[in-house]
């Protein structure tokens, strides 16, 4: 994502749903989308009914956000899925949630898309046995990813201070060994049921 320099938390609370863009954080009762569940700035809850165009970029924005990436590669990702046969939206998503930073994420071994980027990034985990650090490197199924040996004690200490993640079916998490294997690309189902997707097609499609 390109370099953004203001409080997070205010993307948050703009987009109306928790990101997890502070990691452990936002799972305390300091998360400021839980204290102050309205936008950010001094208008922010008494602000105006939005547009048909503000509520499409708002959605494109929300998901954009919550998977860190930049206006440049959201639009690569959704040019790529207007290729492919089947339904664009559904493409879009299981795209966005191949991520490498998004799978780390899912699976629950950190609290979030941005701590698993910063992981990422600093080389704690290889797939199929190669060290990756490119957090949006696209993951398929077969891929195994495992966490590398000196690193296992920071990231058991992290996974400690946070909540249990449902398991999906399209991963499986061995949190004793720090492994996940990708199964499949996940079904819409089994993504964010909050994601309206449609409203991003229509938005791209004017």
């Amino acid at each position: 994502m390109a370099r953004y320099r203001e409080s997070v938390c205010k993307v948050c609370r703009n987009e109306g749903k928790k990101l997890f863009l502070k990691g452990s954080r936002c799972y305390t009762a300091k998360c400021s989308v839980a204290k102050r569940p309205y936008g950010a700035g001094q208008h922010g809850q008494n602000r105006k009914k939005l547009s048909e165009f503000a509520v499409h970029l708002r959605e494109k924005q929300k998901v954009r956000h919550s998977y860190l990436v930049s206006e440049k590669q959201f639009v690569r990702y959704f040019k790529y899925a207007m290729r492919k046969k089947g339904v664009t939206g559904t493409i879009l998503l299981q795209n966005l949630e191949s991520r490498f930073d998004s799978v780390i994420a899912t699976a629950g071994l950190t609290a979030g898309r941005k701590q698993s980027r910063q992981l990422i990034r600093h080389r704690h985990f290889v797939v199929n046995g190669r060290v990756v650090d490119i957090p949006s490197y696209k993951l398929k199924p077969g891929d195994e990813i495992a966490v590398k040996t000196k690193s296992s004690e920071l990231i058991k200490n992290m996974m400690e201070t946070m909540p249990e993640t449902p398991d999906v079916n399209w991963l499986t998490v061995d949190k004793n060994k720090l492994k996940i294997q990708v199964n499949a690309l996940p079904e819409r189902e089994e993504l964010d049921p909050t994601i309206k997707e449609q409203l991003i097609v229509e938005y791209y499609s004017k």
